[in-house]
């Protein structure tokens, strides 16, 4: 495994982590900045709507510049949006350091699932994106255990520190491990196309990627396969406390074993979705969907509870390795697409953490975000479907190679 995937693979962690970890510290920070619930609730509200304006407006202002650099300084970003959370007097400036951390989130991944593929042989760039990703699915096994632990010791500034720290050995391991060749603006123009892969001619150039339709479908897909899964996801502590008649404690070790799902099928997904990306796609979002009417109908039952919760993680990420290189793979290596793919599951999430919440408020019961989110993955099975059989008609779910791959032992090994 190249070094410079598990560089990746810990900005991934850190990212992660600022993004799960304050679930955990929200009373101990509302608290000690004398806000509001509400308010402090703005502090991963805020920044989920940053990162899904920010990752489309900061991978297009960067994307003309060598991708290695670009990403050391959005981790350095990232370190001194933590720094802020991690010394901030006042409430202002806590969700000013939420704000800035998240502008670096979307391009992160966005731009780092392009650097990780070309790593490694085309046939591998599924596996390649899913190890970067891994940072991911462990920092939401460990973020919320993690703040809570660190929080309760030593406060919840010593989480933020923490954090900062991480991002710094991540910023330096990027630096060293990652080739440069790795994150060279590919200007090789794809086969039949007048644009270049990966290129920048400007907002415009980069624009021209998502005149295609195979795009737009992926984009759809992955918003509703991830917003049927956040839906659900967003109220699991009371479908296991009011329906499946666990106590309040048992909740985090349960968002363990859900997380544990993730990484799970983070590292199948992306195994599969080199084998057959469409196929591992189509199979994960109907297990998706399939598991959550499920969960809803033995949502009572603690035994089915826990293997379900699990095996939602598990469907709920399989697909995500497969998504990111499906959309990158259409949009010929344009950096926005990718981007654009991050803030596309950020929307999904908003939209079925919305969709969850109305269920509930209009007296359908907790077990409602289930039934809702298997919907929405329906709907986004239907989206893939539609998607996989217009590639095969047009010749092209197979796409070629867009010289992704730069280094030369990469090429050896095709």
């Amino acid at each position: 495994m190249p070094a410079g995937l598990v560089a990746l693979a810990l900005g991934s962690f850190g990212i992660g982590l600022t993004e799960f970890v304050i679930a955990g510290l929200l009373p101990q920070v509302g608290r000690s900045l004398s806000v509001s619930e509400a308010a402090a609730g703005w502090l991963i509200s805020g920044y989920a709507l940053t990162v899904a304006v920010g990752a489309m407006v900061v991978t297009a202002a960067t994307a003309a510049l060598p991708r290695k650099p670009v990403l050391v300084g959005l981790v350095a970003l990232f370190v001194v949006g933590n720094l802020l959370s991690a010394v901030a007097p006042n409430y202002p400036v806590m969700l000013g350091g939420r704000v800035v951390a998240a502008l670096c989130h979307g391009s992160f991944f966005g731009l780092g699932s392009l650097v990780a593929r070309r790593m490694v042989a085309p046939e591998r760039a599924s596996r390649a994106v899913a190890v970067m990703f891994a940072g991911l699915t462990v920092a939401n096994v460990l973020g919320v255990p993690f703040g809570a632990l660190v929080g309760e010791r030593w406060g919840w500034r010593a989480t933020f520190w923490a954090i900062t720290c991480i991002g710094v050995v991540a910023a330096v391991a990027i630096a060293v491990f990652v080739p440069g060749w790795a994150g060279a603006v590919n200007r090789r123009p794809p086969p039949g196309s007048g644009t270049a892969t990966g290129r920048t001619d400007g907002l415009r150039g980069q624009l021209r990627a998502f005149r295609s339709g195979q795009v737009w479908l992926t984009l759809a897909a992955t918003a509703l396969g991830y917003g049927g899964m956040f839906g659900a996801f967003s109220y699991l502590a009371y479908t296991f406390t009011e329906v499946t008649g666990f106590s309040s404690t048992d909740v985090a070790w349960l968002l363990v074993v859900y997380g544990s799902g993730l990484v799970i099928g983070n590292v199948a997904g992306g195994r599969a979705a080199d084998r057959n990306r469409d196929l591992t796609l189509i199979v994960s979002l109907a297990g998706l969907g399939a598991t959550l009417a499920a969960f809803g109908l033995l949502a009572a039952s603690p035994v089915a509870s826990v293997v379900l919760v699990f095996l939602t993680g598990v469907f709920g990420f399989a697909s995500v390795p497969g998504m990111i290189t499906r959309v990158t793979d259409h949009a010929h290596g344009v950096p926005l697409a990718a981007s654009a793919n991050v803030s596309a599951s950020n929307v999904g999430n908003a939209l079925g953490a919305w969709l969850g919440g109305l269920a509930i408020s209009t007296g359908l019961g907790y077990t409602a975000p289930l039934y809702v989110g298997a919907v929405i993955v329906l709907m986004g099975l239907a989206v893939m479907t539609v998607a996989a059989r217009r590639s095969d008609r047009s010749g092209s779910g197979s796409v070629p190679d867009l010289g992704l791959a730069q280094d030369p032992a990469s090429a050896d090994r095709r």
